[in-house]
């Protein structure tokens, strides 16, 4: 079974047009799809440095002298780059979200297919897993979570009914939760919403939103004028961030002027249409069909 199937692979490589001679990070390394078709491009001179939070990711590590594979979250990858000597980049991509090794590994507990435990760590290091939030978080904090990450209709009511159960034992597996959440939803939007409610819970554990907004704000100060970067996304949270971002400068999609009444914006979009992908590629690999794709030139 492959790691993970790269998604918009030709357009996202198109879209960092690259320089033979350049150096190029790929911020979400996993199979290391797209960093093979980087390398591809990238003359002897080119240097592509990756990153993945996740330990597996390493066994896929590429044998070529101008790669570097680094283990940390890329919400810190400015202040990895500055330690290894690297301030200016032509290009940056980050293909966000959850990889299919994680959705198909079963002791992961990314998704509510498999039996295994509710960790949902990308970093199996850090403190926080989905068990955690689940038997510890206040019904007030839960709904929360589920409304904002996964925007869960009646997320009150599934957090009461949540810490309703756990007071009777703890919630440890997959299991065990769709057990307690199966009841409250209808049978034909059941598999919609228990989607939702992982995915909410994962972007808690893993403290994605906050990631994202660091890892764009650090994109400006690490690209060169003209670089590139290159995002895709897969919800519409993550995908919103973005959009503003390249839009108005910053996530929260509020207009910042200067002194003479221009919008400060960091990037120009290179594609003012989101890309998404083919309907063959959909066919292919069904897990890029809700893939949107933005690309900003740093002006």
């Amino acid at each position: 079974m492959a790691y993970h199937v790269p998604v918009l692979l030709n357009e996202s490589i198109e879209g960092l047009d690259i320089n033979p001679s350049g150096t190029y990070v790929d911020l979400t390394f996993g199979g290391g799809g797209h960093s093979r078709a980087i390398l591809q491009k990238l003359g002897k001179k080119g240097r592509l440095i990756a990153f993945d939070q996740d330990e597996d990711a390493l066994k896929n590590a590429l044998d070529d002298k101008r790669f570097m594979l680094i283990r940390g979250n890329f919400r810190y990858f400015r202040n990895f780059l500055r330690y290894h000597g690297v301030e200016q980049l032509n290009g940056i991509l980050a293909d966000l979200g959850v990889s299919s090794h994680h959705l198909d590994t079963a002791e992961r507990g990314f998704s509510f297919r498999f039996e295994g435990p509710l960790d949902m760590r990308m970093n199996r290091n850090a403190k926080l897993t989905g068990q955690k939030v689940i038997n510890e978080y206040s019904e007030e904090r839960l709904a929360n979570i589920l409304k904002l990450y996964g925007e869960v209709k009646g997320a009150g009511r599934v957090a009461s009914v949540i810490v309703r159960e756990r007071s009777k034992g703890s919630i440890d597996n997959a299991d065990q939760l769709l057990e307690i959440l199966k009841p409250l939803i209808p049978f034909k939007i059941q598999n919609k919403v228990l989607a939702q409610i992982f995915q909410a819970i994962r972007i808690e554990v893993n403290q994605e939103m906050e990631s994202l907004k660091e890892m764009l704000e650090s994109s400006v100060k690490s690209l060169l004028p003209g670089g590139r970067l290159v995002i895709i996304s897969y919800h519409s949270l993550e995908d919103r961030m973005v959009k503003n971002f390249f839009r108005y400068g910053n996530v929260e999609g509020t207009d910042s002027m200067d002194l003479m009444g221009n919008r400060n914006v960091p990037f120009e979009q290179v594609n003012r249409k989101v890309i998404t992908p083919s309907d063959d590629e959909c066919i292919e690999n069904n897990r890029a069909r809700s893939a949107k794709l933005r690309i900003g030139r740093k002006l």
